[in-house]
């Protein structure tokens, strides 16, 4: 199965880089990956559809197999009289940084369907789906364009329903990944398990290929996960430092701060459970923030962004897996080549 699917996407490694939003995943980084002979995503989230189109083109343009992720629509209604609460609460946050903070909830699909013209306009060789499963005519007129479907699923439930709705493979994603958790009813936690446990489980549940994702920082990870069953292995994290990440400044460094007391599943950045570095923003607000996406990732995401302008590590969503001290500055091809050594 393993090489069938790598066969399948014209890679010679089975590794992927992760698709990471918000600016860490780059085009430069999807062609390192496959130039090292694995496979690299580009994140479409929060990208507008002429963006995703232009970094589209500049990686077609080096002849190297890669792919797309999109971020399915399956909002998370906001709670309008905790949404005011919570602006509240932020607003001492907002003004330090001399942020204005959207009055009411702003919700949007981030141009679902804007973007899925794109890829039919620019068919890709795989696109993925993270939060939630596209419906069966979306799907088909992806399908259309040749490309190989994947959906990003957290645990047996969600890789059945996927299953169900005719998804080619999927990406399973185990709770100590970084960033967003792919989870489909993200008001619900994610059962605690291990990467190799959470495969072998869904493997025994459905036969479709599988891509591990979630905590693999070292070739013995990325080994495990294939004996559990995984046809390629998904990385992130131990990429947020490298050379041709687009990860910011003050995430670098905090990511190679050994003060750093380790990461957090959090919700207040986004309303959504993401896994993070723990810094001021988590502790503080962690419990008090609703739940409620995307409104509460437009409610922060100003300062955020002010934030990280101004090198304010405790008000940055510093995305990060539990093995993030793993992660190094040094080209990709070096990391990729390093984790595929026992496979």
């Amino acid at each position: 199965m393993s090489i069938a699917f790598t066969r399948a996407l014209g890679v010679s490694l089975p590794l992927i880089a992760a698709p990471m939003a918000g600016g860490a995943g780059t085009p430069a980084l999807v062609i390192a990956a496959a130039r090292a002979g694995g496979l690299g995503l580009l994140a479409a989230g929060y990208k507008t559809p002429q963006a995703l189109a232009a970094e589209i083109a500049t990686v077609a343009a080096a002849s190297v197999p890669f792919g797309v992720n999109l971020f399915a629509p399956n909002p998370v209604p906001v709670d309008p009289a905790a949404y005011r609460r919570y602006a509240d609460l932020l607003a001492v946050e907002a003004e330090r940084h001399g942020v204005t903070l959207p009055p009411t909830p702003v919700e949007d699909d981030d141009h679902w369907h804007d973007k899925l013209d794109v890829l039919r306009a620019d068919p890709v060789p795989l696109i993925s789906f993270t939060f939630g499963i596209p419906s069966r005519d979306d799907l088909a007129a992806l399908r259309a364009t040749g490309a190989l479907l994947v959906q990003t699923v957290t645990g047996v439930d969600e890789a059945m329903a996927a299953a169900e709705a005719g998804l080619d493979a999927l990406a399973v994603q185990a709770p100590a990944a970084g960033g967003h958790s792919g989870t489909l009813t993200p008001t619900r936690p994610v059962a605690d398990t291990t990467l190799p446990d959470l495969v072998a489980a869904i493997r025994h549940a459905v036969d479709l290929p599988l891509i591990a994702a979630g905590g693999v920082v070292a070739a013995a990870g990325a080994a495990a996960a294939v004996r559990a069953g995984a046809a390629a292995v998904a990385v992130g994290t131990v990429l947020l430092r490298c050379d041709e990440a687009g990860t910011s400044a003050v995430h670098r460094a905090a990511l190679a701060d050994p003060a750093r007391s380790g990461t957090v599943v959090t919700h207040a950045f986004t309303g959504r459970p993401a896994r993070a570095l723990r810094n001021d923003f988590t502790d503080r607000y962690g419990e008090l923030a609703p739940y409620g996406y995307p409104a509460v990732h437009h409610l922060t995401a100003g300062l955020r962004r002010a934030a990280a302008a101004a090198g304010d590590t405790e008000r940055v969503h510093l995305w990060a897996g539990t093995g993030f001290r793993e992660a190094t500055a040094e080209p990709a091809a070096a990391i990729l080549t390093r984790l595929a050594t026992l496979l």
